[in-house]
């Protein structure tokens, strides 16, 4: 049968209208599987350049049309950020005793020396209550409550001395900067040594940090769902 002008026309907005609304379908199937949305993840510094890029890739792959943010948050902000719904998954250093936020043990690193390429330090060997009290440190931010901290401060109290504190960062970028221009040593995970840092050393300590994933308990947003399975199935 053969279409008048008129009836061209309905046909062709027809399906026009009928493929946006398959569109509008599909995207909310997708939605509702988890598939597509947005999801944001707070996580420090020092596994930027070493797990992030491996879990993101695993993410990626799964779910293509994800859209993902990632920021930096103090540690005094995580646990407020993610019972605030501005993130929505947190990856600390520090073990969670919150109410209504989960927790899982994601990965353990340890620390490191770290110092410049022409320091006496060369291996853990090299250290005693004595040399180390020689040195000007370069740490990261004491903070009050931080089992991280506390895993840092350990070192000090094995071998019972106060250290020489030059400065303190949140920041381990920075810290790496400063310990290659010659101010200090540092103490570090060692997961920085992916950073591609060159006229540094990093010797390696015998203390574990462990790092844990966090999630709000009564979250049931079908992206985290997701996410979740991803990173703890490789």
């Amino acid at each position: 049968m053969k279409l008048t002008p008129a009836g061209k026309f309905l046909k062709e907005k027809w399906e026009i209208e009928l493929n946006e609304l398959e569109y509008i379908h599909q995207f909310a199937k997708q939605l509702h599987l988890g598939e597509r949305g947005t999801i944001t993840i707070a996580h420090p510094d020092s596994i930027s350049a070493s797990l992030m890029p491996d879990m993101l890739a695993k993410i990626t792959q799964v779910l293509p049309r994800l859209q993902i943010k990632l920021v930096q948050v103090l540690f005094e902000n995580q646990l407020d950020f993610l019972k605030n719904y501005k993130i929505d998954l947190a990856i600390t250093r520090d073990i969670n005793s919150e109410p209504g936020i989960r927790a899982k043990k994601l990965y353990s690193d340890h620390l490191a020396l770290v110092v410049p390429v022409e320091h006496p330090f060369n291996v853990f060997g090299d250290l005693s209550t004595e040399s180390l009290k020689k040195q000007k440190f370069i740490l990261p931010t004491r903070d009050e409550g931080s089992s991280y901290s506390e895993i840092i401060q350990a070192l000090f109290k094995f071998y019972d001395f106060v250290p020489d504190v030059f400065l303190h960062s949140e920041f381990g970028s920075a810290i790496i900067a400063l310990v290659r221009k010659g101010l200090g040593i540092a103490i570090l995970p060692d997961s920085y040594m992916h950073h591609q840092s060159p006229g540094l050393r990093f010797i390696p300590l015998p203390f574990k940090t462990d790092l844990w994933i966090n999630w709000r308990a009564d979250d049931h947003n079908p992206v985290l769902a997701n996410i979740l399975k991803i990173v703890f199935k490789y």
